[in-house]
């Protein structure tokens, strides 16, 4: 019996700048790591026998992480649409937009819609693709949103919405 998966949805195409560089960046600097790993396993290899060479079979599976990696980011980078412009309609929300919400109890959470390959929970950034996010686009100012999650369905409140730099404080 196969164990058949559904293939995953396609994530969104969209991408901040600054999330668009650092994935150029990364691809960047896969390449010069890959060229001393590369290095390291030729001079593993000249060791004599493989099949007990923990230095060289360390070194191959390394190997094969990176290339997996950049092969995702050598087809993923061309696909990207990098979003560089704020929306003219800024009382809604979008794509790069800062949003604050408050629950029913009245804390308030802060989160940045991203695209899906820069989401960062520890910074509030939440992917486009994320429940949140797709129940929040389109909403104004103190308008209500309930988001279905698994502990069950949340109620939030839009409380404020901002486009601004992504290092620009959350404060600002």
């Amino acid at each position: 019996m196969a164990r058949w998966r559904p293939p995953q949805p396609r994530s969104s195409p969209h991408i901040t700048a600054e999330g668009h560089a650092a994935l150029e960046a990364e691809l960047q600097g896969l390449w010069t790591r890959r060229a001393d790993v590369t290095r390291h396993l030729s001079a593993a290899a000249a060791e004599g026998d493989r099949s007990e060479n923990a230095e060289y079979i360390y070194r191959k599976k390394e190997l094969r992480e990176i290339d997996r990696r950049i092969r995702y980011l050598q087809k993923r980078i061309p696909s990207l649409q990098v979003v560089r412009d704020p929306p003219t309609d800024q009382a809604r929300v979008f794509f790069g937009a800062w949003v604050t919400l408050a629950d029913t109890s009245g804390r308030e959470v802060l989160y940045r819609i991203v695209g899906a390959d820069e989401f960062d929970p520890e910074r509030g950034w939440i992917s486009l693709d994320s429940p949140v996010a797709r129940a929040l686009l389109g909403k104004h100012l103190d308008d209500e949103v309930e988001v279905e999650t698994p502990g069950g369905v949340v109620r939030y409140e839009v409380v404020d919405v901002a486009y601004r730099d992504a290092e620009a404080s959350p404060d600002s």
